[in-house]
């Protein structure tokens, strides 16, 4: 356990007479004040239990000395049509908050995991561009032209080293084999099993490199069977010069049925991936693949607002064509809406460019057809566009109803794992570093502006530490993020309370937000062993750090290890 206390009376000297120079700058002095100690909290306001249990939680959490209460719900999105039921949650959490003396801080602004507010427009993900796609048309509809990039998919038969038409597997006849018990289609299957027999790490990946266009959208398919999985991965990986360009993910349970999987994603500048597909470190079980397949797929999850423009031409002569005089709106009606709105998938068929009546476009006419997509990361994430201006419209709703149902002190700003950025027209001349500075200053006064209009006192503002930290995810080709994140930190006054929890780094990370002037408050735990965790921040801590509290932060609603916490923040303090 570290021996420096939260907040000595150095670090309250340095903080008041930093807070007299911030105000003396025109900016909003520090108000959170030290000895904070919050808890995170997810909730459905719509589900009554879920209310009972928040409240209950309220409760127990003020016996243990917790004076704050992080909430978030997917619906602050959109409170749009929201039945009476889900404001009266909100008005008795409000209420049990207050008898309790816990303050209520709630989530707004979600940038990067933004999928609630992209209820209200799911054409204001961050989009990937496509340029020039080959479309022809047949029967008065313009659709990609494509194949199927990998015939050998159907692992109908074996090769030397790998299945026929595949560059290399791992344990090729020890824990990888064709199949004829029971295929999805034709007369044999990919088998996986004895993991460790085949590969010393557990690794049974099939690879194949294949020629593609570049700034094209692709879907890669194929069917899955699991029968006792048990593996720390099965996923899809796509590599273009060494860089992974998807990061989409899919449900492997360890006994599944034939079941599809499909994942979209964007070529970039390549001409050449390397296509890997598998179980990495399995344990036992066996995994069977089938009909693998890839082919471009120009529509599915089009985007259509400012920045991400669509471009019909003449494959021939370039003539630009006109959406409207030419074709109908070219728009993807399942965008953001599988399966309910604001949520994304990747398996459904691109829609067709549908000509209309006196169309200059010809029967039989090739196509040059360029657009920006959405992608999915991991398991369903969706990012926002950093520079699509509907968005802060969104964001002012968001703070009135936020503010006339709680009147909060404080506003959690959610930019947090921003992993597609900086590829929109507006984005040129900009790193995504530099777009993220634009726009998490501009959400800042928003909320500073907001207050001043309304005559009520400044808002405290806490932001996630990740995307403006060097030693986390403010680095060069984050994910999918176009050029740098370096340079966000610009967009933060040091007004800006940061939330930190960079617990790999956590001393560089203290020192780098204490070196930028802000106070901090340490989000440590993450449904681990507490106190491992807990200690490893003591440690990192030191006398120059202005630590304003600790939050309890769970991402499994995993609330066993509450009050423990409050204890150990405790006896840290020397309370």
């Amino acid at each position: 356990m570290g021996s420096v206390n939260l907040v000595p009376q150095s670090r309250r000297l340095f903080a008041a007479l930093l807070g007299l120079l911030l105000a003396s700058m025109g900016f909003q002095a520090y108000a959170i004040e030290p000895g904070r100690l919050w808890f995170y909290a997810p909730v459905n306001f719509l589900v009554e239990k879920e209310v009972d249990r928040l409240e209950t939680l309220i409760q127990r959490a003020a016996k243990a000395g917790y004076n704050g209460a992080v909430i978030t719900d997917h619906k602050f999105g959109n409170f749009e049509d929201r039945p009476k039921r889900f404001f009266e949650g909100m008005q008795r959490i409000r209420r049990a908050a207050a008898q309790a003396d816990v303050e209520l801080i709630p989530c707004v602004m979600p940038v990067g995991y933004s999928n609630p507010i992209l209820q209200n427009d799911p054409n204001l993900a961050a989009g990937l561009p496509v340029k020039n796609c080959r479309f022809l048309v047949r029967n008065g509809e313009a659709t990609a032209i494509s194949e199927n990039l990998i015939p050998s998919g159907d692992f109908e038969q074996a090769g030397k080293n790998a299945p026929e038409g595949w560059d290399w597997i791992d344990g090729w006849n020890v824990s990888s084999s064709l199949d004829s018990s029971d295929p999805k289609r034709g007369k044999s299957c990919l088998k996986l099993t004895n993991f460790r027999e085949g590969q010393d790490a557990g690794n049974a990946r099939l690879m194949k490199k294949v020629t593609v266009r570049p700034y094209h959208a692709y879907q890669f398919s194929f069917w899955s069977k699991a029968s006792g999985l048990d593996a720390d991965l099965v996923q899809f990986m796509p590599m273009g010069d060494g860089k992974r360009i998807s990061y989409s993910e899919f449900v492997t349970p360890s006994d599944q049925p034939w079941t599809k999987h499909t994942i979209l994603f964007n070529s970039f500048e390549h001409t050449e991936l390397t296509l890997y597909l598998g179980v990495w470190s399995g344990n036992k079980g066996t995994l069977w693949l089938d009909d693998a397949r890839l082919e471009v797929a120009a529509g599915v999850n089009l985007l259509r607002r400012d920045g991400c423009p669509i471009a019909v031409r003449s494959a021939a002569s370039g003539k630009l064509y006109q959406e409207g005089k030419d074709f109908q709106r070219w728009e993807d009606p399942k965008l953001g809406r599988v399966p309910y709105i604001g949520e994304y998938d990747d398996d459904h068929e691109a829609p067709p460019l549908v000509l209309t009546k006196n169309s200059r476009i010809k029967e039989n006419e090739p196509l040059w057809v360029s657009f920006h997509h959405a992608v999915l990361i991991h398991r369903g994430q969706v990012g926002c566009s950093l520079v699509a201006e509907k968005l802060y419209d969104l964001y002012q709703s968001q703070l009135n109803v936020i503010d006339q149902k709680w009147s909060p002190k404080t506003l959690f700003l959610q930019h947090d794992e921003i992993r597609v950025a900086g590829h929109d027209q507006f984005a040129k001349g900009r790193t995504s570093g530099e777009l993220l500075r634009d726009n998490i200053r501009r959400c800042i006064d928003l909320v500073d502006k907001s207050s001043a209009r309304k005559g009520t006192a400044p808002k405290n503002i806490v932001v996630w530490s990740d995307m403006f930290d060097p030693n986390h995810n403010a680095v060069d080709q984050y994910y999918l993020t176009a050029k740098t994140m370096k340079g966000s930190w610009e967009g933060l006054n040091p007004s800006v309370t940061v939330m930190n929890w960079n617990n790999n780094k956590s001393k560089e990370a203290l020192e780098w937000f204490t070196g930028r002037s802000h106070s901090q408050i340490i989000s440590a735990y993450y449904d681990g062993d507490v106190k491992s965790n807990f200690d490893r921040w003591c440690q990192a801590i030191s006398d120059k750090d202005d630590i304003r509290g600790w939050m309890y932060t769970t991402w499994e609603k995993n609330y066993d290890d509450l009050e423990t916490f409050a204890t150990l923040v405790k006896q840290h303090e020397g309370r």
